[in-house]
C-alpha cells in the first residue's frame, strides 16, 4: 500500500519552496480557467481573474463556438493583464475540439509565436509539437505537457514512469491529473510531487481528490486550478479561487501546515472548514482544515500516517468505526462506542481517540430546557428524570443516549433495526423501539426527543424521521443536523408546541473542545458563532 512518508514529504516540500518571496509561505500559482464561449466573455473573464488576484489564466480555446485564430489570438493576448496558459484540448484527452489535429497544434504554435507564456500540449502528441518547435520557442514561454486520466490513479512507480515519460519529450513542466477512486489515491500524486527534481502539477480530479488542490501548496506542486464561479469547471472537483483563497488560506500554507479535516460520506455539506479555518486564521494557528471524503477509514489513517496530518473531526458514517482505528481511545468515547475527534502524537504518530459529540448536544439541550421552564441555576439537571427518546443507534445517537443517562433521564432507543436499539440500550440501561413502534409511543406528555440520523439533511429537505402528530408529546425536539438550520423536523416541532434545538447549536458547541486539542489554544467560542451567524 502507498503511503506518505513524513520525512520525505517534510524534506523535499522544504527543499523546493524555501526560497518563495513576498508574504507567501508557497510558491503554488493560482491558475483561472477561463471557458467562455465568446473572445468577449474570454476578456471580461480575464478581467475578473485578475481582480481574484490569480496568477495567471488558462485560456480554453475549445470552449470556443467561434474562433479567427490569427486575431483572437491577438486580442487575447494584448487584453489579458495576467500571463496566459493557452489550452486546446482535444475531445480524446477530455476537450471540445473535434477538429484538425494538424489545425490544433498550428493554434497552439501560433499562440507561442504571438507571445502566450504557457503552452499545454498533451503527451499523445508532444514529442512531435515540442521537436517542430526546436530553435523556434522564445525563451520566457514554457511548454506544458500533459497526461490526463480519467478512469483512476495509478500506482506511485508508474506515475513515476509517466513523469520520466513526460520529461523525455522536452516538457518545461510536467502536468498529470488522474482520477480518486478513494481518498488514499491522492497520496500517490502528493508522492510523486514531493519526489520529483522537475516542475509537477499534480490534480486528482472528482470529490475525492479535492485534497490535491488544495495541499498542493504544501507539497510543492507547481499550480492549482480555482474558477471564477461555483460548478463552473475545466475538470471534475475544482475549488472557486474565493474559496482557495479565503476559505483555505492558500497563499500561507506551507511545508510545515499541520493538516486537519472532517472525515465522514458524505462531507461537502459540512461547515468545518469554515469554522476552523477562520479561527485557524485568527490565532495565528499554522493549519489547515479540509473536506475527507473517506470510504475505508482504516487505510485512509495507514496511508495518510505522517504527523503532517494531524487531527481529524469524525462524522457519519465513520464514528464507530474510529474507535477501533484509534491506538487509545478516552474512557467516556470507549463508554459511548463512537469517538468524533482523533488526534494524532506529534511524537510517535499514534491516535488518539474523544467523543466531544455528547457535552455538545446535551449542554445545548439542557439550555433549551432551562429556557423553556424559566430554570436559572446552571447547577439545576433538568433532564433528571425525563424520557429522553433518541432516534438512531449510530455513533451521534450513542453520544447523546450516553449523555442524558449521565444527566439522570430514562433512555429511550429507536432505530430502523430493533435488534441495533436494544443492543446499545442494554449497554447504557435504556430501553429500545423500533422506528415503527416510536409513531406509537407516548406514554406520558413533555417527553424529549433528538434525532441523530440524516434523515431531512440537505439536500433531502423535506424528509422527517417521525409524522407531525406525534410531536405534541414533546416539551423539546433536537436535530443534529444543521444543513438546513430548520429541518421539516424542527419546524414542524416548532408548529406543535415544542422548544427546539438546532443541530447547529451541537456542532459549535462540540467543536470547543476539538479546537483545543488540535491548537492547545483556548476555543473562540465567540468567534465560532460569529462564523456560522454567516450560514
Amino acid at each position: 500500500m502507498d503511503t506518505l512518508n513524513p520525512i520525505l514529504v517534510s524534506s523535499a516540500a522544504g527543499s523546493k519552496m524555501e526560497s518563495g518571496g513576498g508574504m507567501n509561505k508557497n510558491r503554488t500559482l493560482i491558475c483561472t480557467p477561463i471557458m467562455a464561449d465568446s473572445i468577449d466573455k474570454m476578456v471580461t473573464d480575464m478581467a475578473k481573474a485578475k481582480d481574484s488576484t490569480a496568477d495567471l489564466v488558462e485560456i480554453r480555446l475549445d470552449c470556443l463556438k467561434s474562433f479567427n485564430p490569427y486575431e483572437d489570438l491577438k486580442v487575447l493576448i494584448k487584453e489579458c493583464p495576467l500571463p496566459t496558459l493557452f489550452t486546446y484540448r482535444p475531445v480524446w484527452e477530455g476537450g471540445e475540439y473535434d477538429g484538425d489535429e494538424k489545425e490544433r497544434l498550428d493554434v497552439l504554435r501560433l499562440a507561442m509565436e504571438l507571445g502566450a507564456d504557457y503552452i499545454d500540449v498533451e503527451l499523445k502528441v508532444a514529442h512531435d509539437f515540442i521537436k517542430s518547435i526546436n530553435g523556434k520557442k522564445p525563451k520566457k514561454i514554457k511548454v506544458i505537457v500533459s497526461s490526463h486520466n480519467y478512469q483512476n490513479t495509478p500506482s506511485v512507480e508508474e506515475l513515476g514512469n509517466l513523469v520520466v515519460k513526460i520529461q523525455s519529450t522536452g516538457a518545461d513542466i510536467v502536468k498529470i491529473a488522474t482520477t480518486a477512486l478513494e481518498i488514499t489515491d491522492v497520496a500517490h500524486i502528493f508522492q510523486i510531487t514531493v519526489d520529483s527534481q522537475v516542475p509537477i502539477i499534480g490534480i486528482v480530479m472528482g470529490d475525492r481528490g479535492l485534497i490535491s488542490r488544495i495541499l498542493c501548496a504544501k507539497f510543492g506542486g507547481y499550480l492549482t486550478f480555482g474558477t471564477l464561479e461555483a460548478g463552473v469547471v475545466s475538470a471534475p472537483g475544482q475549488p472557486t479561487i474565493e474559496d482557495l483563497l479565503n476559505l483555505y488560506n492558500f497563499r500561507q500554507l506551507g511545508p510545515d501546515t499541520k493538516v486537519y479535516g472532517v472525515i465522514g460520506k458524505p462531507v461537502g455539506h459540512s461547515k468545518s472548514p469554515m469554522l476552523y479555518n477562520e479561527a485557524f486564521k485568527s490565532a495565528g494557528f499554522n493549519g489547515v482544515y479540509v473536506h475527507l471524503l473517506v470510504d475505508d477509514l482504516s487505510k485512509f489513517f495507514q496511508t495518510y500516517s505522517s504527523t503532517d496530518f494531524a487531527g481529524f473531526s469524525c462524522t457519519i458514517p465513520h464514528k464507530e468505526a474510529a474507535v477501533k482505528c484509534c491506538d487509545e481511545v478516552d474512557p467516556v468515547a470507549k463508554s459511548i462506542g463512537a469517538v468524533n475527534c482523533i488526534i494524532r502524537s506529534q511524537s510517535d504518530g499514534k491516535l488518539f481517540g474523544y467523543n466531544t459529540d455528547y457535552v455538545g448536544a446535551i449542554s445545548a439541550i439542557e439550555d433549551g430546557l432551562r429556557a423553556r421552564y424559566n430554570i436559572s441555576g446552571i447547577a439545576d439537571l433538568p433532564l433528571a428524570g425525563k424520557l429522553f427518546v433518541v432516534i438512531g443507534a449510530g455513533g451521534a445517537g450513542k453520544a447523546l443516549a450516553y449523555g442524558a443517562k449521565q444527566k439522570g433521564a430514562r433512555v429511550v432507543i429507536a432505530n430502523r433495526t430493533y435488534e441495533r436499539a436494544k443492543e446499545h440500550a442494554d449497554i447504557i440501561g435504556g430501553d429500545a423501539l423500533s422506528l415503527a413502534d416510536l409513531v406509537r409511543f407516548h406514554p406520558e406528555e413533555g417527553m424529549i426527543l433528538a434525532n441523530t440520523t440524516s434523515v431531512g439533511m440537505q439536500p433531502n429537505i423535506d424528509e422527517t424521521p417521525i409524522p407531525k402528530d406525534v410531536l405534541k408529546y414533546y416539551s423539546l425536539v433536537f436535530d443534529a443536523i444543521y444543513t438546513p438550520k430548520i429541518t421539516r423536523l424542527l419546524r414542524e416541532a416548532e408548529e406543535s408546541g415544542a422548544t427546539i434545538v438546532s443541530g447547529l447549536e451541537m456542532f459549535i458547541r462540540q467543536a470547543y473542545e476539538q479546537f483545543e486539542r488540535f491548537t492547545g489554544l483556548p476555543a473562540p467560542k465567540e468567534q465560532f458563532r460569529k462564523t456560522m451567524s454567516k450560514y
